[in-house]
Order: C-alpha cells, then structure tokens, then sequence
C-alpha cells in the first residue's frame, strides 16, 4: 500500500477497504492555522511511529519505530525555534503531552505536514492516532480505531503516504 485517502465526513480508504475515522473539529481545511482544529488538505509522508511500549508491544509495521517515553512532547508553540519538533518536557514553550492518560497517543504516526520545512503558525502536531471511542473530533489529526490503526500500519513501509482531500 502506497496511498491512505482520508476525506470528508470521516472515511480512511486503503487497500481497497473502507474505515471510519474522526477528522478535526474545524473539519477539513487547504488553508491550515495553528489553533483552527481543522484536519489539512494534502498528500503527508508517514515519517514514523510512536508507541507506548507500557501499554504494547511494538506494533508490525514497515516505518521506523520510537517508543514514547513519560518526558516526551511537541511544541505547538508557534514563535518558539522548535515549533512542530518532538521536546523533552518540561518545555519552556507550549507544547503538547505525548505520555497521556488516555489512550488516543498509545500508537502516534508522526506526518510530514508543516516539517519540510517548518513555516511557524501553518500547524503543529497534526498526527494519525487513535480515535477515542465515540470518534469525537480531534484538533486536526486523523484517528481510527486501535485495530484499524494497527492493520493500517501491518502494510505501511517507507513510501506510504496519507493524502486528504477537502
């Protein structure tokens, strides 16, 4: 699988499937701000994925793997050097938990929106995560269930890419 296809109101086609999936509460933008809660148009890179290896094991997948430690974060700060770059917590800037209590950040692809390079205020932290279980919007990401997710990543390696049509 090379394409994951994401659109409106919340469906994730690859491999010939179809998936439900929660988008950003702004709904789907091709004009990305940070703070607007809208889920970005575009074709993203699947850059790697982090796992919470104290709730899993390492999930099968093609992509590079880093586990999330109880310190780890991103800046969505958008003035601060690191904007839309992992930090070590505490951060002195705004920033955004990656060890959360919840389950939505157990396993995190990291997308290359905004990174290449990083223009501040075009959006941070927009990642394909776990849905909570109601598949209440997000803040802009894209989230299908654990199973979902998982079997997603079973047939990802380094080419895949998630695009978003509006």
């Amino acid at each position: 699988m090379e394409t994951i296809t994401v659109a409106a109101p919340g469906i994730a086609t690859w491999s010939a499937k179809c998936y439900r999936c929660a988008l950003g509460a702004g709904g789907i933008t091709s004009s990305k701000r940070e703070g607007d809660g809208a889920t970005p148009v575009g074709c993203f890179a699947l850059r790697y994925v982090l796992y919470r290896a104290d709730r899993m094991g390492p999930p099968v997948t093609g992509l590079r793997l880093e586990t999330i430690a109880h310190d780890d974060g991103w800046c969505d700060d958008s003035p601060d050097p690191n904007y839309n770059r992992p930090v070590t917590l505490p951060y002195p800037g705004r920033t955004e938990r990656l060890h959360r209590d919840d389950e939505i950040y157990d396993v995190v692809v990291v997308l290359g929106h905004n990174d290449d390079p990083v223009v501040p205020g075009n959006g941070s932290a927009i990642f394909l995560h776990v849905a909570r279980p109601d598949y209440a919007p997000t803040a802009g990401c894209v989230a299908l269930t654990r199973p979902d997710l998982l079997e997603l990543l079973a047939e990802c390696g380094p080419k895949a890419q998630l695009r978003v049509v509006g």
